[in-house]
């Protein structure tokens, strides 16, 4: 109805935006590589102990359902025997990443939506470089139009040199040509780094610093990220693997037949891997399954919110049924259209009983849902159509009270630093405000 009104009210501009960006394509070729690399890449499971794999059917009450959502998107069974450690900042998460490069003795592999060349993004290339220069065998890969100022830089050259293998995920070329190869605004927007086939990194953070000097006036950028340890590595591991072999012509599935180390007491996990290969409704399914779920509690945190009506409906819906429901977004938003078309939600959102906190201090970047202090959701996919359509996204769902609760601290720590929104605000607006709001609202799907 959107690409209508479009076209309708642009004809030549409409029908031109709809032949290029109308439709989700990713080009039969590049479609019929990543089958073709599916059907290759062993399963992670085969490598783990029958004691680390967990049936849906076996895992407690009510969270069955959010497993077996979560294997319905990406075929990973829930594995156990995981721990976590929430990181406390930016740097925090890039000293963290640096120090296992450092200890890492078989093999890194780094996927980055985006990689600047500011102080943290040249700390993990010089990492890469050390460790290549003793043998360790270190993948990068990074997506060919967020990381365009890392290629072009000497920086990148360096690593070629010192022997890093690097790819371009999703090369844009030349755009005229390109759009016959699908889409030119599908985009690998994961952030995954696995090291020695059993740590692994999960989060909204990109390889760069919280000033992020592309959109520094929006800083500082604060982000989620988790450090795993555990069987979770090993689907982390696939996830990449099938990134890597649908663009280079190198075969890395022995990987994922390595034997992973003597299992130890831990929590269950489960990496949910969702694209334009996946179907478009996985993301949103696993959103709403989540607070369907919920019976005590859920808090949200969210840059980017334009929600499809079952995702919006499913909020509503949790705060209606008299569940505590708290959403946070950033205050300015680096994305005026799209923080427009979120605000667009805020009266019915208010109206379930949906509490609304816009974060003061710079851009919320983090992408973190937990529930009834249980079961917690991390990862690169945002509320907004552009990760339910049109981006490679990966999230690690685990069931673990302590891990959760860590989580929901850090969820507390944003609240403190931001407003509340009240219905007074709402009304507030003028009428500009509000047609640009609903505009946008009803723009959001081309958007």
């Amino acid at each position: 109805m959107t690409w209508l009104v479009v076209v309708l009210v642009l004809p030549i501009i409409g029908i031109l935006a709809y032949c290029l960006l109308g439709e989700t394509n990713i080009g039969r070729k590049r479609a019929g590589r990543l089958a073709q690399v599916f059907d290759r890449l062993p399963r992670p499971e085969e490598s783990l102990d029958v004691a680390q794999i967990v049936e849906p059917s076996e895992i407690d009450g009510r969270f069955k359902a959010l497993f077996r959502v979560g294997q319905a998107v990406s075929g990973y069974k829930p594995v156990s025997c995981n721990r976590a450690n929430l990181l406390a900042s930016t740097d925090a998460t890039i000293e963290s990443i640096v120090a296992d490069i450092g200890a890492a003795k078989q093999n890194v592999h780094i996927m980055f939506y985006i990689w600047l060349t500011d102080h943290n993004g040249m700390e993990v290339v010089q990492a890469l470089k050390n460790a290549a220069a003793r043998g360790v065998v270190c993948r990068v890969m990074v997506d060919d139009l967020g990381s365009r100022a890392m290629i072009k830089s000497q920086a990148w050259q360096d690593l070629i040199v010192a022997g890093v293998y690097v790819a371009r995920a999703l090369k844009i070329g030349n755009p005229l040509l390109r759009i016959f190869n699908g889409r030119i605004d599908l985009r690998n927007h994961r952030k995954i780094v696995v090291i020695d086939n059993f740590i692994t990194y999960c989060g909204s953070q990109n390889c760069a610093d919280a000033a992020f000097l592309p959109k520094q006036k929006y800083a500082p950028w604060v982000d989620s990220v988790m450090r795993f340890e555990g069987p979770v590595a090993r689907q982390n591991q696939h996830l990449f693997a099938s990134d890597w072999m649908a663009c280079v012509n190198e075969d890395i599935s022995d990987l994922l037949l390595q034997p992973m180390p003597n299992a130890v007491p831990g929590f269950i996990a489960q990496v949910i891997g969702t694209g334009p290969t996946i179907r478009n409704s996985a993301m949103p399914e696993m959103f709403q399954t989540l607070m369907y779920a919920a019976q005590h509690e859920i808090i949200i945190t969210t840059p980017y919110y334009v929600p499809n009506a079952a995702l919006q409906a499913a909020l509503c819906g949790a705060a209606n049924r008299g569940v505590n429901t708290t959403i946070i977004f950033p205050k300015l938003n680096d994305d005026f259209a799209v923080g427009a078309t979120a605000k667009s939600y805020y009266e019915e959102l208010l109206t379930a009983g949906v509490k609304i906190f816009e974060f003061r201090h710079g851009i919320l970047h983090a992408k973190t849902m937990t529930i009834d202090s249980e079961v917690t959701l991390i990862g690169s996919a945002n509320m907004d159509r552009r990760s339910f359509d049109l981006n490679y996204e990966n999230n690690i769902l685990l069931h673990d009270r302590v891990t959760t609760i860590n989580m929901r601290a850090r969820q507390f720590e944003y609240v403190a630093n931001s407003d509340a929104v009240s219905f007074d605000d709402v009304y507030s607006w003028n009428w500009r405000q509000r047609i640009l709001n609903n505009s946008m609202a009803i723009l959001g799907p081309v958007l």
